[in-house]
């Protein structure tokens, strides 16, 4: 049984996420994006606990169900703020746990170090290897993963506040770690340039803030359990890459970190222009955020395309209902790009199956044909984009330029900043 899991959400408890955000709307639109685990995310906020104690059943395996028989896994994250090797440090990590009793003893030695009712994402001034010993302490089950890892501000590599490799950040508490999440605006293949990380499985998940379907699960990973599966199988999905088909990515250049750039001046910058630049932004002159693409390059050790024997495989994909508003010229929360939406998932079941599995007559049954072509060519990584840089997301493009059959078309693409990826 195939299992789309999406393990990092946030809750309404968090900072800048929807105030909507509920158990029964997260499930809601797993079930329509075709996640069927979904982290439960925040579970140290005091009152998104009560409500996850209230809604959801334990039977003893560490995953939890809704009243509508829904699988959730408890989940949250850590805001680390602090100086190691005589520099500040600003790492985010993600938390599994597997009982609501894990969950009570980790917020009580948490509450010993500052506050857990002001925000879904609390922050602490202690270190990663701190954070890694308390979680020994309670229970070798949590799992501890560094969360986004190269966002720029908030990851382990990030270029503002991060480290260079795993062992630097967590010394010898990182034999505890056992995975990290790549992010939004890196994807697998990017980390497979450094050969330090090959040791560690490379998740991926939306840290969604909100519960709409071109933000939840727009990364997951994919598991092969038997249906009865049970929070260990997890751990030995993450520590040991058994049973772990795959992993959803965006595209990289998707996410709002991938290129250098400055976002007052419109500023965006590929890593060979930046370095020429020396980072600095040729329109004001103040330094630009450093991105993904920059950061990876210079930590890498390998050549661009080398694949590890025991990689995990990935696909890069566009949501669907991006793909629809691109096509037809619409904003995603349309009510245009809605219908189309449910036509598609009410024929096929939910969009994953839309966006993976359906078939080109099929789809051109139930959709008009532009947008039947354009979930084919967003399968077969055939749409190119306008990356993303300093908090800004990168930009599908459709249409003439979204043509990358065409040697023409391919060089405008270029001349206008954009990436194609045939």
């Amino acid at each position: 049984m195939k299992i789309f899991a999406d393990l990092q959400i946030h809750s309404r408890f968090s900072r800048a996420t929807s105030p909507s955000i509920t158990l029964q709307n997260l499930e809601k639109y797993a079930r329509l994006k075709g996640i069927n685990l979904l982290g439960t995310g925040d579970f140290t906020h005091p009152k998104w606990l009560a409500e996850l104690r209230n809604e959801l059943t334990e039977d003893g395996s560490g995953i939890l169900t809704s009243k509508s028989s829904f699988k959730f896994v408890l989940q949250g994250e850590i805001s680390n703020i602090y100086t190691q090797g005589g520099k500040g440090r600003k790492v985010h990590t993600l938390l599994l746990a597997k009982d609501f009793g894990t969950v009570e003893q980790i917020n009580e030695s948490l509450l010993k170090k500052g506050r857990l009712d002001y925000d879904g994402r609390p922050i602490f001034g202690f270190s990663c290897i701190e954070l890694v010993e308390m979680m020994r302490d309670i229970s070798d089950d949590i799992e501890i993963i560094p969360a986004h890892a190269w966002t720029p501000w908030f990851g382990i590599f990030g270029s503002m506040s991060g480290f260079d490799s795993v062992e630097e950040c967590f010394k010898d508490q990182s034999k505890h770690i056992h995975a990290i999440e790549t992010g939004l605006s890196s994807d697998p293949a990017m980390n497979w340039r450094i050969s330090s990380l090959d040791k560690y499985t490379l998740l991926s998940s939306s840290d969604a803030h909100s519960f709409w379907p071109w933000r939840l699960g727009r990364e997951c990973n994919v598991f092969d359990f038997n249906e009865q599966y049970s929070y260990d199988d997890i751990l030995n999905a993450i520590r040991k890459r058994k049973n772990f088909v795959e992993t959803i990515e965006m595209w990289p250049h998707e996410g709002k970190y991938h290129y250098t750039g400055h976002r007052n001046c419109n500023v965006c910058l590929s890593p060979k222009e930046s370095l020429r630049l020396n980072d600095i932004c040729p329109k004001c002159g103040s330094r630009m955020t450093v991105g993904v693409a920059q950061r990876v390059e210079k930590l890498a050790d390998r050549e661009e395309g080398f694949k590890p024997e025991n990689a995990i495989p990935f696909k890069n994909i566009i949501s669907l209902s991006e793909v629809i508003a691109g096509t037809i010229g619409e904003k995603v929360e349309s009510k245009k790009v809605w219908e189309e939406y449910y036509k598609l998932t009410n024929a096929f079941g939910n969009e994953f199956e839309v966006l993976l599995n359906a078939g080109e007559k099929e789809l051109m049954k139930i959709t008009q044909e532009n947008i039947a072509l354009n979930i084919l060519k967003n399968r077969h990584q055939k749409i190119p984009f306008k990356p993303g840089y300093d908090g800004v997301y990168g930009v599908p493009v459709f249409g003439e330029l979204a043509d990358s059959d065409n040697k023409d078309t391919k060089i405008r693409a270029r001349q206008k900043g954009l990436s194609d990826f045939i």
